[in-house]
């Protein structure tokens, strides 16, 4: 069974690098010994991209979101549909995400889970890049606030 229940629209939390915002939602909450989703939302600065998670070259960096799951237990991780988009700097068409974009964790609550309020912490790392050129990598932290009932 799938639990998800958002108290709010609002972001609780977003952590925003220049070129890229992660926005979460202002709570998340489960029931101990079952699933739940973690809705985390990219919003990138127009006239940028990032790499998918499954990069069209090896040379690319993907984008990744790890979680430091305790007390939950990860089952998935699902990015959207990549766009592959034509760029000046690449002969082949790429694998990327731009825009705004949610990407969604799956997560299990052991059973044994105390129950109350917490906050999930996880990293984003992605690659930015323009028509012209490609920034460093960067990681953004990304905080998810939850109640385990």
């Amino acid at each position: 069974m799938l639990v998800a229940a958002m108290s709010s629209l609002a972001p609780a939390w977003g952590q925003t690098s220049g070129v890229a915002s992660v926005v979460t939602p202002a709570k998340t909450a489960g029931k101990r010994g079952a699933e739940m989703e973690a809705r985390v939302t990219v919003q990138l600065r127009n006239g940028y991209h990032v790499n998918s998670n499954a990069p069209s070259e090896d040379y690319l960096i993907p984008l990744r979101l790890t979680w430091t799951a305790a007390p939950f237990e990860v089952i998935s991780v699902s990015f959207p549909t990549p766009q592959m988009e034509k760029y000046s700097f690449s002969s082949k068409p790429l694998s990327v995400f731009s825009g705004d974009f949610e990407i969604v964790t799956r997560l299990k609550t052991p059973a044994t889970a105390p129950p109350g309020p917490g906050v999930l912490l996880g990293k984003l790392r992605y690659q930015a890049c323009n028509d012209n050129s490609c920034l460093p990598p960067k990681t953004l932290e990304v905080r998810l606030p939850y109640q385990i009932q």
